[in-house]
């Protein structure tokens, strides 16, 4: 389990996306947003869902998105691009802090000591059996 708080979460993954989109032209328009909501319900991706986790692919976030990024359209576009940022920040702040399939092992802070264990050598004054 992460020891890093939503708060730090936040500011952590802001100061990441910050480097990522450093300009308003670099987020994603509301035509890409909802071209992702239409390519999350076709029926290729729907089919890989059911057949890797038994379910169909969840497409509602992707839809408030889309809704998200129409209400923001009237804001100055350094504005916009901030508002995108934390909202994208606290996403993956949530995604990072709860519990996932990919959650199997704890990451080892320091390597196994012994590992791989040692082979043993051939000795050439063995027997061998023919």
């Amino acid at each position: 389990m992460s020891t890093v708080d939503f708060a730090t979460a936040v500011a952590q993954e802001e100061a990441y996306l910050q480097k990522l989109h450093p300009t308003p032209d670099d987020i994603p328009g509301c035509m890409k947003i909802f071209d992702d909501f239409l390519s999350c319900n076709i029926t290729v991706n729907q089919i890989r869902s059911l057949y890797r986790y038994g379910q169909r692919a969840e497409c509602g976030h992707k839809w408030e998105d889309f809704k998200f990024c129409m209400s923001i359209t009237n804001l100055h576009p350094e504005e916009r691009r901030n508002v995108w940022i934390r909202r994208r920040a606290e996403w993956w702040a949530h995604r990072r802090l709860s519990q996932s399939s990919e959650d199997i092992w704890e990451i080892r802070k320091e390597p196994l000591q012994n590992w791989p264990p040692a082979t043993p050598t051939c000795d050439a004054n063995a027997e061998t059996i023919a």
